[in-house]
């Protein structure tokens, strides 16, 4: 039957089906849009701006894990007739750095071409003020992202 013509091809082997399933995708790169899932920033999109797909040793997190640049504080709706100072406020928006692990994270179809890697280094979580220095330049990078109008989506509050 089947069985056999699939030995015959070497598809199959005598103990079972020895099928070779293709390589993982890997579709959690730099620039993929996450939502937060747990922790102090759930239910908060942010961006991959590193990931360590087997781990890091050096930092301790054997796990694979993502390092992420989100909002914290998305901006709000501005009327035109408000003052500028309350356009300003309104307008203004802040942003975390954090690792997160990938079971914590989960993907969504967008992506935002911003380059954060400038910006944030690999090896920012290790030292307070080098992580407030990188926070506040994403912060800038997203704002001038956000000025542009694309990617309208990212800078919206989530709804659930």
């Amino acid at each position: 039957g089947l069985f056999r013509l699939l030995v015959q091809r070497g598809s199959c082997t005598q103990q079972g089906v020895a099928r070779e399933l293709p390589a993982m995708v890997k579709f959690l790169k730099p620039g993929k849009v996450v939502i937060l899932l747990t922790g102090r920033y759930a239910g908060k999109k942010a961006v991959i701006v590193k990931n360590y797909d087997d781990g890091d040793k050096a930092t301790g997190r054997a796990y694979g894990h993502a390092l992420v640049v989100g909002l914290s504080k998305e901006p709000r709706k501005v009327i035109k007739r408000s003052s500028q100072k309350t356009q300003a406020r309104r307008s203004s928006m802040k942003t975390f750095i954090k690792a997160v692990n990938y079971q914590h994270i989960m993907p969504t179809r967008y992506t935002l071409d911003v380059d954060l890697k400038s910006c944030v280094p690999a090896d920012v979580l290790g030292n307070q003020e080098r992580k407030e220095e990188a926070r506040k330049a994403a912060k800038d990078v997203l704002t001038d992202k956000w000025k542009s109008g694309k990617n309208k989506w990212f800078y919206t509050k989530l709804k659930f």
